[in-house]
């Protein structure tokens, strides 16, 4: 049992190791930070705030599910700890933050609902600091001043966290809008595509924005009442209205301006292209290598593509993609070569970067990219529209894998959604969430390159054919095969553990080895996380990881990275590059309001 001396000096040490980690976040060095934390907890693990720090640390790099059992371990320790002036109770905070940057809204709401903050109050000409539970913000009676039950007026709240309150009604918002949601929803035996409805070649026989909009409006309008309701009657009479809400949206009888229901198919979308657009044009059907650079110097310059050009892309891409199966075997003839790149989330001018580098796709020049299209970085609608225009081009230009950020979860959370509605109409965000399920998992390289987003299996002897056997043709779920596929991620350690990111597993060495040897393959690479260099090689040189988005979210400051296969020995052979200057939009600019408060 180590003497009170020895406490002290773990103690004082811990905290100086505190310093260096605290400097390290602010630097944006989240790995560093994470292992200067975890030193000073292993020198005194009782302190609360090294635990909600390191949480916080784990956010930056998306390692949701460490931070969820940092936070709940902050909590363990410490359930009202909160940062002098911080204004929160720290390890909720911090849990709650991680649930719902993994779109888990039912579990943050529970956990800020138990936030603190510090509020300053005015009584009697007198200034006061209390703590007071942010869901009483708006009906709080606080106790001070010797146990005086007053209603005092509150001036402002200390000072880093103005808006805990607002984090959490957004946060009930969501909550709300989702069981309003399931409450409404269409079976999916009677649901049909989009796609359905829509023939760009007809030019005005879409569903347009506003189709969606009624739906949108109505749902909105829904929310409100029962919200009202809520407030005026109690949960049971709230629930009635939902329901009665519900029937009316589900069978049709709520109407907009007297025509045209929410269920309506008579609405139509303008695809009109007007006299004065200047933008690149699709001649007919084919989509043409002049059209694409015609494009992608518009994007470049901040010009929109029509939407009748994008929805005929995206229209072509469903058909393509639909024919393809879970696992593509792609053939690299004898003294050609294949590039594959990592997650580019949106970073379009960093795309650009890479085809200055490596030259544009082309039969000759051919590309995977190995999925996280879109998300984060402002410029994913280019991003997609461009991968997407050369896949119609040249179908063996280009192959697409999906990744864990093509999801409608994914992409309601991390910006595509919104930016999608901002640059082109509602129906969009549809048809984008149905071409998405149609991507790929995986593609092998002559029999030999396993690539997949993601990572490895939480079994053993899942074999090439189990993946072809996949029916992708859905939202990813949050286990099994297909899970996995997207979510995984390599760990030093032999065997497997649980996920950083609270989704999927962490795999070893062993399993990487066993992986290769039961299917004959000599290399698996994947992409999904960011690395300091753009790459790094692990599982004793039988797995790479690669990321193709320089200075991620335009703070982590690192490479990015592709690499060039050449058959027939297929050795890697990796590039890296750093970020390019791109126009003064943030990243992040289209995500979720809630979202952007932890930003």
């Amino acid at each position: 049992m180590p003497s009170m001396e020895t406490e002290k000096s773990n103690i004082s040490q811990a905290e100086e190791i505190k310093f260096l980690a605290n400097e390290a976040f602010k630097a944006h060095k989240f790995s560093q930070a994470i292992a200067l934390y975890s030193q000073a907890i292993e020198l005194n693990s009782q302190s609360a705030v090294y635990w909600a720090n390191r949480a916080f640390a784990h956010t930056k790099l998306e390692e949701y599910g460490s931070a969820l059992l940092d936070a709940s371990e902050a909590i363990k320790i410490d359930p009202k700890y909160s940062k002098a002036c911080f204004a929160i109770s720290e390890g909720y905070y911090r849990r709650g933050a991680a649930y719902l940057a993994m779109g888990k809204f039912k579990e943050a709401l529970k956990d800020f609902q138990q936030v603190e903050v510090a509020v300053e109050i005015d009584y009697e000409g007198q200034l006061y600091l209390e703590k007071i539970v942010v869901r009483k913000m708006d009906e709080f009676a606080i106790v001070i001043n010797k146990g005086v039950d007053i209603t005092p007026k509150v001036k402002k709240i200390c000072p880093n966290d103005p808006d805990a309150a607002k984090k959490l009604r957004e946060c009930e918002k969501a909550v709300l809008k989702l069981k309003f949601e399931e409450a409404i929803s269409v079976p999916e035996s009677e649901r049909r595509s989009v796609a359905d409805f829509i023939d760009y070649q007809s030019i005005g026989t879409a569903p347009d924005s506003s189709y969606f909009s009624t739906r949108v409006a109505a749902v909105a309008a829904a929310i409100v009442v029962v919200a009202v309701m809520l407030v005026m009657v109690g949960p049971k009479a709230a629930a009635g209205a939902a329901a009665g809400v519900a029937t009316v949206l589900v069978t049709g009888t709520w109407f907009a301006g007297g025509s045209g229901g929410v269920l309506s198919k008579t609405r139509t979308l303008d695809l009109e292209v007007e006299p004065q657009y200047s933008g690149a044009r699709i001649e007919g059907d084919v989509v043409t290598i002049d059209f694409v650079k015609k494009m992608m110097d518009d994007f470049k310059n901040q010009k929109s593509l029509h939407r009748r050009y994008a929805c005929q892309i995206v229209l072509q891409m469903r058909d393509m993609l639909r024919a393809l199966p879970s696992l593509v075997d792609i053939n690299i003839p004898n003294g050609k070569h294949f590039t594959v790149c990592g997650d580019v989330h949106g970073q379009f001018y960093d795309l650009l970067n890479i085809f200055e580098l490596n030259g544009l796709p082309s039969e000759d020049n051919p590309y995977l990219f190995n999925g996280d299209f879109v998300d984060r970085g402002s410029f994913s609608l280019e991003v997609i529209l461009t991968l997407f225009a050369f896949k119609c081009m040249s179908p063996s230009a280009i192959y697409l894998s999906r990744g864990n950020h093509e999801s409608k979860s994914m992409n309601k959370i991390y910006g595509f959604e919104g930016e999608v509605k901002s640059k082109l109409s509602e129906i969009f965000v549809e048809l984008f969430a149905e071409v998405f399920c149609c991507l790929p998992l995986a593609h092998v390289l002559n029999e030999k390159v396993f690539v997949v987003h993601g990572g490895l299996f939480s079994v053993d002897g899942v074999k090439l054919s189990n993946i072809r056997a996949i029916d992708r043709f859905c939202e990813p779920p949050e286990e099994g095969l297909m899970c996995e596929l997207l979510w995984s991620d390599p760990q030093p350690q032999p065997g497997r553990g649980p996920s950083k990111r609270g989704v999927g597993l962490s795999f070893g060495a062993d399993v990487t080895k066993r992986f290769l040897q039961e299917n004959n393959l000599d290399l698996v690479v994947r992409s999904h996380e960011v690395k300091d260099e753009g790459y790094e090689i692990e599982h004793d040189g039988k797995l790479i990881t690669v990321f193709s988005a320089p200075n991620y979210c335009d703070q982590m400051g690192n490479k990015g990275a592709f690499i060039r296969f050449e058959a027939p020995d297929l050795k890697p052979n990796i590039v890296t590059f750093s970020s390019v200057p791109h126009p003064d939009v943030k990243p992040m600019a289209y995500a979720n309001n809630f979202l952007r408060m932890f930003s």
